[in-house]
C-alpha cells in the first residue's frame, strides 16, 4: 500500500523537495494533506498536482484565495493552525513530514505525535523548545535533518553497540573564513549566500550564526538520548560527511553523500527501505580531500549559547529559540547587526524565568514572553 503523507510546510524548501521525492515515486507515496502559512498560489498548485485530499492555509485571512484557487477540484480547503492539527492527527495520514519553519510547527507536530503518527522531523524548533513533551508520547520520530539522518543511519549499522560520542558536522556557513570584524558588518544578503545548501532565509541565517548547529545539538539530545558532553561539533566545509558516531573502542562510522536534502527526506518517508533517487552520486576518484576544523566560538558565539541552554535545560532552550526567531527576523529586516542576533539572544536567555519541567502551557508562555522581550530590546536599540 502507498504511504499517505501529510506535509506541514509544503511550500518551503523541505516541503518542495519532499514533493519531488513523491513525484519520483508515485507508486510508493500519496499526498493526503498539505499546509502553508501564506503561500496560497504555490499551495494550490501543489494540491492540484498531487490530488491532495486537504489543503490548509494557516493564515485564515488568505482562506478565500485558497478556496477560489482550488474550486472545481476535489481538494478540500481549510484554514488555521487548528485545522492543520486535526488533519495530521486524522486516520487518513500514515506519516507526517514536519517542515514548518520555527516555533509555529510545534502544535501540529505535537498533535501528530499524540495521535501516534510516524513523524519525519525537519522542524528542529519542535525538539529545541519542547523536547521532553514530544518524547513523553513515544511516537516514532525519523530525523530529516541531514546530520541527524546520518547519525540515525550510522546507529542502524551499529546494531545496538554503545556509542561514546556523536560528531555533528557543520559547513561553517558563508562566514567560515571571515574575521570577526568583517562578520560584524555583514549584511543579510551576505549571510544568505550559503556555500553548500539551498535553504529558506531563516535557517540560512541560523547557519551563518551557527545557531542552526546549536539547535541540532539540542535535537540530538532528544533524538539519541545523549547529553551535551557526548555531542561534538566539527566544521567540515565540503558537507560530504553528514555526521558520525564514535564507539567505545574508538571506531567511527560516518554517512556520506552530496549536499541534497532529498536523500534524508526520502530515507525518512520510505524507511526502512531504500529506493532509487535521481540525485548526484559520489565519485571518490574526483572528490578530492575532505577537511575538518574546530568551531570558533568567539566568531560564532551562538553555538556556545546553545550548549549552555542545553546544559541548563527546562524551558531555557525554548527561550533560546524564541529570542533567536525575533532577532533573526530583525536582522533580515535590517534593524540590527549580525552580532546583534546573539547579543539579544544572550540577554533574553540570561533573563529568562527558569522552569525545570514546563508544561505545554508553560512552553507557550515562555515563547511569548521571550519573543516579546527580544522585540523590546530590538526596538530600544539594544544592539
Amino acid at each position: 500500500m502507498k504511504r499517505r503523507i501529510a506535509i506541514l510546510g509544503s511550500t518551503g524548501s523541505i516541503g518542495c523537495q519532499a514533493l519531488d521525492v513523491v513525484r519520483q515515486h508515485p507508486d510508493l507515496f500519496e499526498v493526503d494533506t498539505l499546509t502553508a502559512n501564506n503561500s496560497v498560489e504555490l499551495l494550490a498548485r501543489q494540491a492540484a498536482e498531487f490530488d491532495a485530499n486537504n489543503a490548509v492555509i494557516c493564515n485564515p485571512a488568505r482562506y478565500d484565495e485558497l478556496a477560489s484557487a482550488l474550486s472545481g477540484t476535489s481538494v478540500k480547503t481549510f484554514s488555521g493552525i487548528d485545522s492543520a492539527c486535526d488533519l495530521v492527527a486524522g486516520g487518513n495520514v500514515d506519516i507526517v513530514l514536519a517542515s514548518m519553519v520555527g516555533f509555529s510547527g510545534l502544535l501540529p507536530t505535537l498533535a501528530a505525535v499524540k495521535a501516534g503518527k510516524i513523524i519525519a522531523l525537519a522542524n528542529k524548533e519542535t525538539l529545541v523548545a519542547a523536547g521532553a513533551l514530544v518524547r513523553e508520547h513515544h511516537a516514532p520520530i525519523l530525523p530529516v535533518d541531514s546530520e541527524h539522518s546520518a547519525i540515525f543511519q550510522c546507529l542502524l549499522a551499529a546494531q545496538g553497540n554503545a556509542v561514546s560520542r556523536i560528531h555533528l558536522t557543520a559547513s561553517g556557513g558563508p562566514f567560515r573564513q571571515w574575521t570577526r570584524e568583517k562578520i560584524a558588518a555583514a549584511t543579510a544578503a551576505d549571510a544568505l549566500k550559503h556555500p553548500n545548501w539551498n535553504m529558506g532565509a531563516k535557517i540560512t541565517i541560523d547557519s551563518a550564526t551557527m545557531m542552526n548547529k546549536g539547535f541540532e545539538v539540542i535535537e540530538a539530545r532528544w533524538l539519541f538520548d545523549m547529553d551535551a558532553d557526548h555531542i561534538n561539533v566539527v566544521v567540515h566545509p565540503e558537507s560530504i560527511i553528514h555526521s558520525m558516531v564514535e564507539f567505545e573502542d574508538g571506531a567511527v562510522l560516518a554517512q556520506l553523500g552530496h549536499p541534497d536534502m532529498r536523500e534524508p527526506i526520502q530515507f525518512a518517508l520510505g524507511f526502512p527501505e531504500r529506493h532509487s533517487l535521481n540525485n548526484k552520486k559520489l565519485d571518490f576518484a574526483t572528490l578530492g580531500s575532505l577537511s575538518f576544523e574546530k568551531p570558533d566560538l568567539e566568531r560564532f558565539p551562538a553555538l556556545g549559547l546553545a550548549f549552555e541552554a542545553l546544559r541548563r535545560g527546562g524551558n531555557i532552550p525554548c527561550a533560546l529559540n524564541a529570542a533567536n526567531e525575533a532577532a533573526v527576523a530583525a536582522y533580515l529586516a535590517g534593524k540590527i547587526s549580525f552580532y546583534g542576533i546573539t547579543d539579544i539572544v544572550e540577554k533574553c536567555v540570561l533573563g529568562a524565568n527558569f522552569a525545570a519541567n514546563p508544561s505545554l502551557d508553560g512552553i507557550l508562555a515562555t515563547n511569548a514572553e521571550i519573543y516579546a522581550k527580544a522585540n523590546e530590546l530590538i526596538d530600544a536599540g539594544s544592539d
